[in-house]
Parts: structure tokens; sequence; C-alpha cells
């Protein structure tokens, strides 16, 4: 599973003309998943993503996660993260799992951040084509892989 987590100041989803997620200061997550993934890889992925220390304390260095500033999280499903441009110009996506495994992983990864945090996660619509708006803080991003624990 993998993950692309960016501190945000602000960011939301839309589907159409609905705004179906929106979150102030906190963490954007997309998310995918690929074939061999389980929830042991989306329970791993939500404890490393709510406690990721890229938030600044009172001296100014990054040192606080989302839970500790009172952020919010904004997860949205995202199979072109398992996307491979080894060969050619366009992208293959074949390590992306279908929908009957990568669904239920989502969804857990939601849960359990849910759960960490105790408070409701945002989301986008699984499948759908949606439209992401944000305002990186920092810039801050980073790339996470559960199956990349070293």
């Amino acid at each position: 599973m993998r993950v692309l987590v960016q501190r945000v100041a602000g960011a939301s989803v839309t589907v159409g003309e609905e705004q179906i997620g929106r979150i102030g200061r906190g963490l954007l997550v997309l998310v995918g998943v690929t074939h061999d993934d389980t929830a042991a890889d989306a329970a791993y992925l939500a404890r490393k993503v709510t406690a990721l220390r890229i938030f600044d304390d009172a001296q100014g260095v990054m040192n606080l996660d989302v839970r500790q500033i009172g952020g919010e999280l904004l997860v949205v499903s995202q199979f072109t993260l398992l996307a491979s441009t080894c060969r050619g110009n366009r992208p293959s996506y074949v390590a992306a799992a279908p929908e009957a495994v990568s669904r239920p992983l989502y969804e857990a990864f939601v849960r359990e951040t849910e759960r960490l945090t105790g408070r409701k996660t945002a989301t986008g619509r699984f499948g759908a084509d949606m439209q992401v708006a944000l305002v990186n803080d920092g810039p801050v991003t980073i790339w996470m892989d559960s199956k990349d624990k070293h």
C-alpha cells in the first residue's frame, strides 16, 4: 500500500458539482492499493500517517503530529500511485489492485485513521472522477509504502 501525504492549510474534494470532503489544517492523504496488500498494511500506514511529526512546535521545529495540533485528515483513493513508467511513455497500472481488493483496504485505512485520531476522516468517493484542491503548507509532501519499512 502506498500513500502520498501532504501537509495542508486546507483541502477539498469535489465530484461533479458536489463538494464531498473538506478539511482545514491537517493532512491530505492519497492512497493506492496493490494486489498483495492486507489489512496489516492499512493499519501500519494509518499508524505512520497519524503519528508523522511534520507540524511545527512552538520553536518552529517539525515535531508535532496531526493529533497534537487538532488537525484533520482528508483521504482520497488514487490507483495511479501504483503507476509504472519503466517502459515507454504510457504508464502501466497493472500493480494497482482491483476494486474487490482495494476498496475494503482503503475503507480499513480510513476507519483506522478515525480510531487513531478520535475524529471523523473526510474522504473522496472511491472510484469516482474527483477534483482535489489543496493548499500545500510548506510545502511538505511525504511518500510512504507499507513494503518499505527499513
